[in-house]
């Protein structure tokens, strides 16, 4: 593998906008990366119960789905993206609610499918037309900070909210959730990882630690069922034949017209959340580089853009994914960069993370004594994943601002944003931008202008 030179960009071979980097050619093998997403592994598991339940098809397609997802994942590192992708998490209990509008059975996956393919072609015009880079440049700083704020108080209120999950495991998602605070954001933390060696090991692991303790306390507590080992088959290969006949459009049957005019509302929305990944994998990344100048870490949206819009139409072509393709997993993104600010010590490349885990992650879905180790922990995972992506958006959000208004701006939009949807969070925002910040700034620069003009006068 070829030294990075300090400073430099870490090897790779060009690909015009995309950078292909090869695990252990281009970059190391990251071990706390790979212990951590073989445990984490859980979480994308968490989308299996949300497949079988909406859809109505049996756990093993539904899995099946989770693979081929899983792979796809490996797409970013591959290409040059330096951040952890993951789902569209916020627009899950959209998507589902707009999904059961629709009869249960071919007409109902169609409709999945119509989303999924119009959100890809968004995804892909973004990019290839540059427009996506620049949209995140000409975004004023309110509204980036309206879509984190909002995106983060969605996701921690859906924990808490009546029916959430957090009625159901209450005493491990409090614990797990307050473990995984403490090792990723407590400062009094990071002082100790630095003295001693426990901390420290814990702190490589990010939320593994959390979740290892939930494992353990929700069993005691009767939270949730003790694990139960699965040995004898150890890997599990996709089901395509059943892929075809139940989910895909190759079987089943493409949508209508109707069901893709239908569909074009909520794939206008859907983009419009994960506009706000972008944000926050921009600002994750600027954090990390702040802290380290021995690399050179190229982020660009627009590439992010393309390899998001082909996962989303791939996966709406074989396995239409109700938790859609995004452009940022924000909590293992962001303890990613935790660790990566600690030093080349610790973390040579952004890239031998973000790589390590997301293969690890492919093959941790595909092996079946882990899948059923970790099978009764799925949900409580799923929501330590919300609860730190709260977390991390919301503080993101509040450093985005810059002044008073930006912050009252953010505030309400990001509330609104959260209660009535993304298009009512976005519109308020624009105009309340539009009415506060441009006239203000209008309004002090006609006056300096005066002010000068009087000068020059005298």
């Amino acid at each position: 593998m070829k030294h990075r030179s300090y400073g430099e960009e870490q090897s790779h071979i060009k690909l015009g906008l995309f950078k292909l980097r090869l695990p252990f050619i281009h970059y190391r093998w990251a071990w706390p990366e790979a212990l951590q997403s073989l445990l984490m592994c859980s979480v994308c598991l968490g989308a299996i119960p949300v497949l079988t339940e909406v859809l109505g098809i049996p756990f093993d397609i539904a899995w099946s789905m989770v693979i081929i997802n899983g792979f796809l994942y490996s797409l970013h590192c591959l290409l040059g993206d330096p951040v952890v992708p993951g789902w569209i998490t916020p627009a899950i209990p959209l998507v589902t609610s707009f999904l059961y509008k629709y009869t249960l059975g071919p007409e109902r996956i169609q409709a999945l499918i119509a989303i999924q393919i119009l959100v890809g072609i968004i995804f892909i015009i973004m990019g290839t037309t540059g427009l996506a880079g620049k949209l995140i440049k000409i975004v004023p700083n309110s509204i980036k900070a309206g879509i984190l704020l909002g995106a983060g108080i969605a996701a921690v209120f859906g924990e808490f909210q009546v029916g959430g999950r957090f009625g159901l495991y209450p005493i491990s998602i409090f614990v797990g959730g307050i473990l995984s605070y403490l090792i990723l954001f407590s400062e009094g933390f990071a002082v100790l990882k630095k003295k001693n060696q426990l901390c420290a090991t814990i702190g490589k692991y990010g939320m593994v630690s959390a979740i290892i303790v939930a494992v353990i306390i929700g069993p005691i507590v009767g939270e949730i069922p003790l694990p139960e080992l699965e040995v004898g088959t150890f890997i599990k290969i996709p089901d395509f034949k059943g892929l075809v006949e139940i989910v895909s459009p190759l079987g089943i049957g493409f949508p209508s017209v109707d069901l893709f005019i239908g569909a074009v509302p909520m794939a206008i929305i859907v983009y419009i959340i994960a506009f706000g990944d972008f944000i926050t994998g921009e600002a994750l990344i600027a954090e990390g580089s702040k802290a380290r100048k021995d690399e050179k870490i190229d982020f660009n949206s627009n590439r992010s853009n393309i390899i998001s819009g082909v996962r989303n139409i791939i996966m709406a072509l074989i396995a239409p994914y109700i938790q859609l393709c995004g452009p940022l997993a924000a909590a293992i993104t962001a303890a990613i960069s935790q660790r990566y600010k600690e030093g080349r010590e610790q973390m040579d490349s952004i890239f031998s993370a973000t790589g390590t885990f997301r293969w690890i992650s492919f093959a941790g879905v595909s092996i079946i004594p882990v899948v059923s180790l970790f099978q009764p922990v799925l949900p409580i995972a799923l929501s330590l994943t919300m609860l730190v992506q709260g977390y991390i958006c919301t503080r993101l959000a509040m450093s985005i601002c810059k002044d008073d208004t930006e912050r009252g701006i953010a505030g309400v939009m990001g509330a609104v944003l959260a209660a009535k949807g993304a298009t009512w969070g976005l519109g308020l925002g624009i105009v309340l931008h539009l009415v506060l910040c441009d006239f203000t700034k209008k309004k002090v620069k006609k006056l300096e202008d005066e002010v000068v003009s009087i000068d020059n006068a005298m």
